[in-house]
């Protein structure tokens, strides 16, 4: 399947730099998928649309402040993106840059958090940082107090920049998991959630569970191959514990709802593997799945944003559109077209697509 199917142009002013005023309050965009309907609505208006009993599935993981500065000994600057840890909690995957300067043997720091090494390297680029904290702090506690939030490329922030206080707040959502803070970014579609629209769903039946599925930057990737089938798909470690094993195994007849691509991912992985049957708990694995037309789901509602053109995210959504045909793509195409034309947000900060 050629990737080109896949691609879409987006004006630069449809991608939001900023969140909505309120989480409930960015735009939703409801998609009927037995009559192939469209509403728009506001993201408060979820609550008239889920199903009573419905059991939603959301990612819990917390966004670490992944994104730390530092100096070379010659003071030459260093920036410095946590990915994620080796077997030793001192030792770090990173992206650094300027990288061409930072190789095995390099160090860089940062006066009063800590002082670091590159110990190895990939060819894909990425380092391998043994870190030494002040005071022996853990890695994720040294980069709360010091480092930035890892928001992606297209939201552009200058190094002083006074959103970035918003930032902290908005690019994690409320029911994130502060001991859980493992992602290198937000499981973005649930960033619109607000306490009291999760309260009002609680009310009319909709259970809520967790899994902890560790982003990782590869969900920013576009695919850069010509034929879809021949990306090399990122892995990415998810959890998922006894309740919400207990809820995927047993649910009665009621409906599935995922919240977000990453809750997606790691519930089609669990189902692919174990049949929808396990006894290890936690459930835990590395998950390279990729989800692309024609794939049958084991789930029926999604919430998601919208999607970069050419993105692993983009072929995910297609696919559920239609489950077990092509049909999707060019379905979600016309989708995104009128969405931009109705000046929807798109990407991490922008609007909401439930798919029904």
């Amino acid at each position: 399947m050629k990737t080109e199917r896949f691609n879409y142009h987006l004006p630069e002013e449809n991608i939001a730099q900023v969140p909505a005023d309120r989480r409930d309050h960015s735009r939703l965009l409801v998609i009927h998928r037995d009559t192939k309907t469209v509403e728009h609505k506001l993201f408060q208006d979820i609550v008239d649309y889920i199903p009573q009993g419905t059991h939603m599935f959301r990612n819990n993981a917390a966004v670490l402040k992944a994104r730390l500065r530092g100096f070379r000994p010659t003071g030459g600057a260093v920036e410095c993106l946590l990915l994620h840890p080796d077997k030793n909690p001192t030792l770090w995957w990173c992206l650094v840059k300027p990288g061409r300067r930072l190789g095995v043997g390099a160090t860089f720091s940062l006066e009063g958090f800590y002082k670091a090494e590159v110990v190895g390297v990939k060819e894909t680029g990425e380092r391998l940082v043994q870190f030494y904290t002040e005071n022996d702090a853990s890695v994720p506690s040294m980069a709360d107090a010091a480092g930035e939030m890892p928001l992606p490329p297209y939201i552009r922030r200058e190094k002083e920049d006074a959103r970035r206080d918003l930032d902290n707040e908005r690019y994690q959502t409320v029911y994130a998991d502060r001991d859980q803070k493992v992602a290198a970014a937000a499981p973005t579609a649930g960033l619109h959630f607000t306490p009291e629209v999760l309260s009002k769903l609680q009310e009319q039946g909709v259970s809520m569970h967790d899994i902890t599925l560790h982003v990782g930057l590869g969900t920013f990737k576009p695919v850069q191959e010509e034929d879809i089938e021949k990306h090399p798909m990122h892995s990415e470690f998810y959890e998922i514990g006894q309740k919400t094993l207990d809820a995927l195994m047993n649910l009665d007849g009621k409906p599935r709802m995922m919240v977000g691509t990453t809750s997606m991912r790691a519930t089609e992985d669990f189902f692919n593997i174990t049949g929808g049957k396990t006894e290890q708990c936690p459930f835990v694995r590395n998950t390279d799945i990729f989800i692309y037309p024609p794939y049958d789901f084991h789930c029926d509602i999604l919430l998601t944003n919208f999607h970069l053109p050419k993105s692993t995210l983009l072929c995910l959504v297609s696919a559920f559109l239609t489950p077990g045909s092509e049909e999707g793509i060019e379905w979600l195409l016309e989708i995104y077209k009128k969405a931009i034309e109705m000046d929807y947000r798109f990407y991490s900060y922008g609007d909401a697509m439930l798919i029904l």
